[in-house]
């Protein structure tokens, strides 16, 4: 049902490598640059038009989680990636850092500056060993051509990223417990309030997104909200990977417009029962 010109996921399935240079001609950090231009609130205010919500499975509104962060800049502010992705069946987060990296890393960099987030952490889950080494690769490339790090991409915005691993705790999913783990202590969920957005990560604070929820954010920027809002259906806009397995004959996971019937996703992509 969705257009192959509306795929964002372009690489989903690593027909191309994930290099800078096959990135770029993706259309990864192609405009960048300009997006760090937009005032903070503006971004914010775009990805809330769009419709997005997170990608984790609360499905919360992303723009207005955004704007839950303070709006002074007197602590530092963090953006966490929960990549700890321990469902079972659930493999459409893996195959973003495998195979998409630098789009991921190019929504961590937008969303950081809209929120003032200087430094993003992405914990992944610890069995993603070669997943993790991919990612560390992108970011290593990033720094190299100064698209993170001091002034990034030419702009006045300093931004780091590090990656943290998990270790093997399915609690650790959950935002709270995430925080604790990253912050070297028993990873188990806090008692809320308060919000990581006021009391996150080293008590200052935090936003706490999906690895699919921010790889989408540089597209909808491009193509602007209108274009990812008439995707999918009211109050539930965009697109999503979904994760077919089970008693199928080619188990896959592919991006398709929300609201799309199951059995369609089954029939087309998954080869039938």
């Amino acid at each position: 049902m969705i257009k192959k010109s509306n795929l964002i996921f372009t690489n989903l399935h690593g027909k191309s490598s994930t290099s800078l240079e096959n990135s770029k001609k993706r259309g990864d950090w192609k405009s960048t640059k300009d997006f760090l231009k937009f005032a903070p609130q503006e971004i914010i205010d775009i990805v809330k038009n769009s419709g997005l919500r997170g990608r984790g499975g609360a499905g919360f509104s992303t723009g207005m989680k955004w704007d839950f962060m303070p709006k002074t800049r007197d602590k530092q502010h963090y953006l966490v990636i929960n990549a700890d992705e321990g469902e079972p069946g659930t493999c459409k987060d893996r195959d973003i850092i495998r195979n998409e990296p630098h789009k991921l890393l190019e929504g961590c960099l937008i969303a950081s500056y809209a929120i003032g987030a200087s430094k993003c952490y992405i914990y992944i889950r610890g069995e993603f060993y070669n997943e993790a080494k991919i990612l560390q690769k992108a970011i290593d490339e990033a720094y190299s051509k100064k698209l993170i790090g001091k002034r990034s991409c030419g702009s006045k915005f300093d931004f780091d990223i590090y990656i943290h691993y998990g270790s093997g705790a399915y609690v650790c999913g959950e935002e709270t417990a995430l925080i604790e783990s990253l912050e070297g202590k028993k990873g188990q969920p806090r008692l809320k309030p308060p919000f990581p957005a006021n009391v996150g990560l080293y008590g200052m604070p935090t936003t706490v997104n999906n690895v699919e929820t921010i790889a989408v954010i540089p597209t909808i920027l491009s193509k602007g909200s209108d274009w990812f809002s008439n995707l999918g259906k009211d109050n539930n806009t965009g697109s999503k990977i979904f994760c077919i397995s089970g008693n199928v004959n080619n188990p896959c996971n592919v991006e398709e417009e929300l609201g799309v019937p199951l059995k369609y996703l089954i029939q087309k992509y998954a080869g039938d029962v």
